[in-house]
């Protein structure tokens, strides 16, 4: 599905990678200024990820909504009578997330949420997937303070960022989303349109439970799919990815995740204004891993691995060079060579001290054969930032070569 915020996937451990903006982003991300490229297939190294999307998160691509940030246009049924007043109370442990995309030349914006009086922040991975530098406004006390990303789960969807040099930070009182149930009022609130200041409102109720969907970028058509989500009519829009949903209690019972007003949910019956939340239960478990430091296949902890390449399947076409030919995935068409042939190379990266070079083809990383443009990405993202791995090539004319990479630090994934 698509959703209102998009987010381009690219790889983070190539160059960098993720969601338009949700899922990617899922459907309400961020909110995202200029045009994402177009066409980023799995295994390019460009980040393209916290732009845009299906989520909430990023709207890759999409303009600022219209609005104040005071409220939505309208709520959906159900919707608690005193729903202003409920935000008014939650408010100050909210924070605007800005981020920035060097390598797509983008800016966009989404919602936190305070988990610490120190500045420990609660979001979706994809408001963040991409950015090469992150800002965070404090609507409790209004100051903008830099964030370090602490670890995140991009199949699930969630981030950890910590503020720097932060105290005494109002924080969200969170409930119990087992206690969630079909027809409860609730309240969805975040950083609409990316437009800052006091968060939007947008009432609603719980339409259903323990939903699962697929959410499609619109810019590279690379889907993802989220399960045990609650479902409401709460019109969330760009910009409020990593929001909370809170019920009357002002107790957060998820977090905003997708829409799919202005997309294609691909579920059988789907309205056409739902949104989607992370039940905070299941977002509050990814914490405690990532606080642990328990790194696993879906759970990435610290700085992300950068190679700095854009690549593309060798032999491949593409009409903006960036490997749009590539199948879905990264998999590679008939008759195409393996390895992943470098399309662009990021100044003063890792690929660059190391000489790799357009038109390079490298076959193997750290002792690993490359399959496919996606493999490369995801023997990157194995690895340790400063560690040195050996990557074999072909150069165009054909010879083969070994060089020693060291990789560095790049956008989150």
């Amino acid at each position: 599905m698509t959703s209102t915020g998009a987010s381009r996937k690219v790889l983070a451990a190539a160059l960098a990678g993720g969601l338009i903006a949700v899922v990617a982003g899922v459907a309400v991300g961020h909110a995202v200024w200029q045009p994402p490229p177009e066409n980023l297939s799995a295994g390019i190294a460009l980040p393209g990820g916290s732009g845009g999307g299906s989520l909430p998160g990023g709207s890759g691509g999409l303009a600022p909504l219209p609005g104040n940030g005071s409220g939505p246009s309208s709520n959906g049924a159900g919707s608690p009578s005193d729903a202003a007043s409920i935000a008014k109370m939650v408010d100050p442990a909210l924070v605007d997330v800005d981020t920035t995309l060097s390598y797509q030349q983008e800016q966009a914006a989404g919602t936190g949420m305070v988990l610490t009086s120190n500045g420990k922040i609660l979001t979706n991975n994809h408001v963040i997937e991409g950015a090469t530098s992150i800002s965070v406004t404090d609507i409790g006390n209004g100051k903008t303070y830099g964030a370090t990303v602490v670890g995140y789960d991009h199949a699930d969807d969630v981030a950890v960022l910590q503020l720097q040099g932060a105290s005494g930070l109002a924080t969200v009182h969170t409930g119990s989303s087992t206690a969630a149930r079909k027809g409860q009022p609730v309240v969805a609130l975040g950083n609409a349109g990316g437009l800052g200041g006091t968060p939007s409102v947008a009432g609603g109720s719980i339409t259903a439970l323990n939903q699962s969907i697929t959410a499609t970028d619109s810019a590279d058509n690379i889907s993802e799919q989220l399960h045990g989500l609650i479902e409401t009519d709460a019109p969330i829009q760009p910009g409020d990815s990593g929001g909370p949903l809170v019920d009357t209690n002002e107790q957060v019972l998820a977090m905003d995740t997708a829409a799919s007003a202005g997309f294609q949910f691909q579920q059988s019956g789907a309205a056409a204004t739902q949104g989607y939340s992370i039940p905070i239960n299941e977002a509050l478990g990814i914490v405690r891993q990532i606080e642990d430091g328990s790194a696993s296949s879906a759970v990435h902890i610290g700085p992300t691995p950068f190679l700095g390449v854009q690549v593309a399947a060798p032999g491949s076409s593409s009409s903006n060079g960036v490997g749009g030919s590539t199948g879905p995935g990264g998999t590679k068409s008939p008759g195409r060579t393996a390895g992943a042939q470098i399309v662009s190379v990021v100044a003063g990266s890792a690929a660059a001290q190391a000489g790799l070079g357009v038109g390079d083809i490298i076959t193997s990383l750290a002792g690993q054969p490359i399959a496919t443009v996606s493999s490369l990405s995801t023997i990157i993202m194995g690895q340790q930032v400063g560690a040195p791995v050996a990557a074999v090539y072909s150069d165009p004319t054909g010879q083969q070569h070994t060089v020693t990479v060291t990789l560095g630090p790049g956008p989150p994934q």
